[in-house]
């Protein structure tokens, strides 16, 4: 059952392996919440120079999910982001009545 649940996530975390879950790749989340916090922090900074060779705006929102493990502000605003994105594609399992 956990198998099946981890396969229906394309994007977020795992609160069971602590993964960051991006379609079919998985990258491990550091153990320490402060340099959880530097590296997504980071990732965001390199979004906003998007604009050069090597980093790219697909970054940000990479940092902002990093973030919102350790910072309550933006776990809700994932969340929030996560309902609104669900009801909208009309998923089963979304609180929207059919």
């Amino acid at each position: 059952m956990m198998n099946k649940n981890r396969k229906q996530t394309h994007f977020g975390i795992d609160p069971h392996t602590r993964q960051i879950v991006l379609g079919k790749w998985r990258l491990a989340l550091p153990e320490s919440p402060l340099l959880r916090m530097l590296v997504g922090g980071l990732l965001i900074f390199g979004g906003f120079l998007g604009f050069l060779p090597v980093l790219g705006f697909w970054m940000v929102p990479l940092g902002l999910l990093i973030l919102s493990h350790d910072i309550p502000a933006v776990r809700r605003r994932r969340r929030r982001f996560a309902v609104w994105w669900a009801r909208r594609r009309g998923r089963a399992g979304s609180s929207r009545e059919p």
